[in-house]
C-alpha cells in the first residue's frame, strides 16, 4: 500500500541516519570479519565496493559514506551479535581524542605527551604506563596502527612494515620524531644527517615493495620539515645561487659530514630531492631519499593548493604523512615532481630488464623484456624539439620550423565567434574531460624499438606507430555525415592541427591522426614515414594504476562510478569540502598523469647551450614519438565525440582548450546541453558525465554577455575555455 511504503521508507531513512555514527572501531571491524571467516573481497562484492576500500575502513584511513555506510553498519551489527568480543579483549575507554590540524593554515595542534605519542590523524589509543628506553617505537603507536592504506595487514611486507615514508619533525619538547602512515610515530635518535640515514636503513623499516616482479623496491623517503632542517644543520632556504645550481655547495658542513661518514650522493648533490646511499649488500640496496620541504621539494602547483602556497609547510606532519602515504600506496613512492614520479611509474610497471638463467653456465644474467623500453635509439629530425643536437646547422638562425619539417601533435587551442543563433542562449557551459591524457594512453599501440625510414610513397599502415609525412589538405569536413546526419564541419575544429585550422599542405602526423583521416573516409598518400616495427601497449598498466588511484580517491570524497546526472554534479561540487587530504591527492594524481606524458619529450631547461646534449636525452624513455601519439589520440578522440554530439543534437563548441570544451547552452548545467537518447541515456560515442577517465565533468558556467565583454575588452575573439572555472554564472572573471 502507498501509505505503508512511505512509512517503511521513512523508517529506513531514520535507520540510515542512526548508522552514520554507530560503527565499531576499525580494529573491531577487522576482528568481526575474521571471526566470521569472511574475506575483504566477499564484503566488497556484497557492498558493490572495492577490496582496497574495505581495507581502508578496517585500518581507519577512511570511513564509509552513505548509502554503503548503513549497509556496512548492518553487517557489523549482525556479526557482533554472533561473535561478541571476549571480555578480556574489550577495549578500554579511550582518552579525549586529539583533533587533527585543519587544512586552513591555522596553527598546529600541540602534540600529546611523549609516552602516549600517536599522530593526530590516527585513532587515539590508551596511554601506556611507561615508555621503554630500548625501543624507538612510540608507546601508543602500536604496529597495528601502521597498516597500509590500500592493503590489509596480512599483505604488509615485514621489511617495510612502517610504510613507504616518514615526515621528520621536531616536537615541542625537542624530540626528533618520524611521523609514518597510519598514525605511527617513531623516536629518532639521530643528531646528524648521516646518523639519520643509517637509522633509517637499520631500524626504521621504511620502503615500498616493487610494483612488478622484475622491478626493484622503492627506497625509503624522509620528508624534512623546517624544524628538522634547523636541528640537522641545514639552511632554512637555499640562496639564489644554490637554487640555480639545485644543491648546496660542496664545502657546506653537512656535505662534509656526509663525506666523512662514507655516504655517497648522486650527481644532483644535496638539493630539494637528494639520494644518500652506501654500497649495496648483495642484492639489497642501501639508499635513502630526502625530500626537503622548505626547499620547494613539493611544488605547490602539483602537490598543494594554488590559493594556499604555504599549506604544505604549515600542515601537521601526521597529515602530511597520511597524504604522501596515500599517494605512495595508490600511485608509487614519490621520486621528485609528479611528472618525474609518473615517468618512473612507467618504468616500475614495465621494467626494462629481468634475471634469466644461462642454461650453459647455470648462472643468472641480465635479459631485456620485450614489452618495455630498453635501449637508446637514433632519433628522428621531425620528432625532436628545436634545441636538439641533431638539428645543429640544419636550419638558419631563428628559423621557425613548419609542419612539413616538424611533428606538431599538440592538444587543441581553438576558438571561433558565436553565431547569432548561439548568442540567443544565455549561458556558456564548459565541460572538462577527466584525465584526458591518461585516457588517451589506454589501449594505444606504441613503438618499442628504433625508427625505420620508409620512402617512395609508402602505403599507410595503422598498425605501425610512428610519424608520416602526408598531405591532408584535401580533407573537407564542411559537410560530412555521421550516423546518417549531416554535420556542419565549418563550426568544428580540424582534427589535424592543434589550432583547428585546415592543413594547407604536406605535414608530419602521428599514426593516430592519419588513421582518423582514413576512418572519416578520405584517401591518404604518405610521402615518407618513420615507423617502429616492434610494438606493444606499453602504457596500459600505467593507465590502469593511475585510473584506479583516481577513481578510489574520488570515491573517498563521495564521487563514485555509479553516480549519474544531478547526483554526480552535486557530489563533484562538494567533494573538496569532504576531505581536504583527498582533494590534494586528486590534484597530485592528475598532475602525475599529465606531467609524465610531457616528460616523454622533456626539453632543455637551460642546463646547456642550444644544440648541446642535455641530461634528459640519456633516458631510454625520452621518446617524443610516444608523447606525440598520446596527444594525437587525445585530440582525434575528442574530435570524434564532437562529431557524435553535433550529429545527435546540432550542438557545436565555441572554444576548446586542451580538454575543456565550451558550448552555448539554454541553462547553466551540463544537463541542459548534453544530448541523450529517447531512453534518457547518453548518446553513444558522445560526451558522458561521470568520474572515470575519459568521461566529463562540469568545469564552469558563464553568461554569453560575460564572453562578449571579454572579447570587447581584449579586442577580438580569443580562447575563453580555461577562463570559465566557476559554476556560478554571476561570479567574476572565471575565478
Amino acid at each position: 500500500m502507498p501509505i505503508e511504503n512511505e512509512l517503511f521508507s521513512a523508517v529506513d531513512a531514520l535507520l540510515e541516519e542512526v548508522a552514520q555514527d554507530d560503527l565499531p572501531t576499525p580494529e573491531e571491524r577487522k576482528r568481526l570479519r575474521e571471526a566470521a571467516g569472511l574475506s575483504q573481497e566477499q564484503i566488497a562484492k556484497a557492498l558493490k565496493s572495492r577490496r582496497e576500500t574495505i581495507g581502508n575502513w578496517e585500518s581507519g584511513v577512511t570511513e564509509p559514506r552513505p548509502p554503503k555506510r548503513a549497509a556496512y553498519a548492518r553487517l557489523l551489527e549482525g556479526l557482533a551479535a554472533r561473535f561478541p568480543a571476549p571480555a578480556a579483549e574489550a577495549p578500554a575507554a579511550p582518552p579525549a581524542p586529539v583533533i587533527p590540524e585543519a587544512f586552513t593554515g591555522s596553527a598546529p595542534v600541540p602534540a600529546p605527551a611523549a609516552e602516549a605519542r600517536v599522530a593526530p590523524a590516527a585513532a587515539v589509543r590508551p596511554a601506556p604506563a611507561a615508555k621503554p628506553a630500548s625501543s624507538s617505537r612510540r608507546q601508543g603507536a602500536k604496529k597495528a596502527a601502521a597498516k597500509k592504506t590500500t592493503a590489509s595487514a596480512a599483505d604488509v611486507d615485514p621489511r617495510f612494515e612502517n610504510g613507504p615514508l616518514a615526515v621528520v619533525d621536531i616536537d615541542a619538547d625537542g624530540q626528533v620524531s618520524a611521523y609514518c602512515v597510519g598514525g605511527l610515530v617513531l623516536d629518532v635518535p639521530a643528531k646528524t644527517i648521516p646518523a639519520l640515514v643509517d637509522w633509517t636503513l637499520a631500524e626504521a623499516k621504511l620502503g615500498q615493495a616493487r610494483l612488478h616482479r622484475n622491478g626493484r623496491d622503492a627506497d625509503p623517503i624522509l620528508v624534512l620539515t623546517a624544524s628538522a632542517l634547523e636541528r640537522f644543520g641545514l639552511p632554512a632556504a637555499l640562496s639564489e645561487e644554490e637554487r640555480h645550481a639545485g644543491r648546496l655547495p660542496s664545502g657546506h658542513k653537512v656535505i662534509k659530514q656526509i663525506e666523512r661518514a662514507g655516504l655517497q650522493m648522486t650527481q644532483r648533490g644535496l638539493g630539494p630531492w637528494a639520494r644518500l646511499y652506501r654500497d649495496p649488500e648483495g642484492s639489497r640496496r642501501r639508499c635513502v631519499q630526502l625530500c626537503i620541504l622548505p626547499w620547494n621539494a613539493l611544488d605547490t602547483r602539483e602537490w598543494g593548493r594554488k590559493d594556499d602556497p604555504e599549506l604544505l609547510l604549515t600542515m601537521h606532519p601526521a597529515d602530511l604523512a597520511r597524504y604522501l602515504g596515500l599517494y605512495a600506496a595508490r600511485v608509487m613512492t614519490p621520486r621528485g615532481s609528479t611528472a618525474t614520479t609518473g615517468l618512473e611509474l612507467m618504468t616500475a610497471l614495465r621494467p626494462p630488464t629481468r634475471s634469466e638463467k644461462d642454461e650453459a653456465t647455470g648462472e643468472f644474467k641480465r635479459a631485456f623484456n620485450d614489452d618495455a623500453l630498453t635501449h637508446l635509439y637514433p632519433v628522428v629530425e621531425c620528432e625532436v624539439p628545436d634545441e636538439h643536437p641533431i638539428l645543429k646547422d640544419k636550419f638558419a638562425r631563428h628559423h621557425m620550423r613548419t609542419p612539413a619539417e616538424m611533428l606538431m601533435e599538440e592538444a587543441y587551442d581553438w576558438c571561433r565567434p558565436l553565431t547569432d543563433e548561439e548568442c540567443a542562449n544565455p549561458y556558456l557551459v564548459a565541460i572538462d574531460i577527466n584525465m584526458s591524457y591518461a585516457a588517451a594512453a589506454n589501449g594505444l599501440t606504441i613503438g618499442l624499438n628504433g625508427p625505420t625510414h620508409l620512402t617512395g610513397n609508402p602505403t599507410f599502415d595503422a598498425s605501425l606507430p610512428g610519424s608520416w609525412l602526408v598531405d591532408l589538405s584535401h580533407v573537407d569536413l564542411s559537410r560530412v555525415r555521421v550516423n546518417g546526419r549531416t554535420v556542419d564541419g565549418d563550426r568544428l575544429p580540424s582534427p589535424f592541427t592543434p589550432t583547428g585550422e585546415r592543413p594547407t599542405g604536406p605535414a608530419w602526423y602521428s599514426t593516430p591522426t592519419v588513421a582518423y583521416a582514413v576512418e572519416l573516409g578520405f584517401d591518404v598518400a604518405p610521402i615518407e614515414a618513420y615507423v617502429r616495427t616492434q610494438t606493444g601497449r606499453y602504457l596500459d598498466s600505467w593507465y590502469k594504476r593511475l585510473r584506479d588511484a583516481y577513481v578510489e580517491t574520488m570515491a573517498d570524497m563521495g564521487v563514485t562510478t555509479d553516480l549519474q546526472g544531478e547526483e554526480f554534479l552535486e557530489a563533484m561540487a562538494r567533494r573538496k569540502q569532504t576531505d581536504p587530504t583527498m582533494a590534494l591527492l586528486e590534484t597530485a594524481i592528475k598532475a602525475t598523469a599529465k606531467g609524465a606524458i610531457g616528460k616523454l619529450r622533456q626539453r632543455s631547461r637551460g642546463q646547456v647551450p642550444y644544440y648541446e646534449p642535455y641530461p634528459a636525452l640519456e633516458r631510454v624513455n625520452w621518446r617524443p614519438d610516444i608523447r606525440a601519439a598520446v596527444l594525437a589520440n587525445q585530440r582525434t578522440g575528442l574530435h570524434r565525440k564532437l562529431m557524435k554530439t553535433a550529429a545527435a543534437a546540432d550542438l557545436y563548441p565555441t572554444s576548446i582548450g586542451t580538454d575543456a570544451i565550451v558550448y552555448p547552452s539554454p541553462g547553466p548545467s551540463p544537463l541542459d546541453l548534453l544530448p541523450t537518447t529517447p531512453e534518457g541515456k547518453p548518446v553513444p560515442g558522445g560526451f558522458r558525465l561521470g568520474v572515470s577517465p575519459g568521461m566529463v565533468k562540469h568545469q564552469g558556467t558563464q553568461t554569453v554577455l560575460w564572453a562578449e565583454q571579454q572579447f570587447e575588452e581584449r579586442g577580438g575573439v580569443f580562447n575563453i575555455s580555461n577562463l570559465i572555472k566557476t559554476a556560478d554564472p554571476t561570479a567574476g572573471e572565471g575565478e
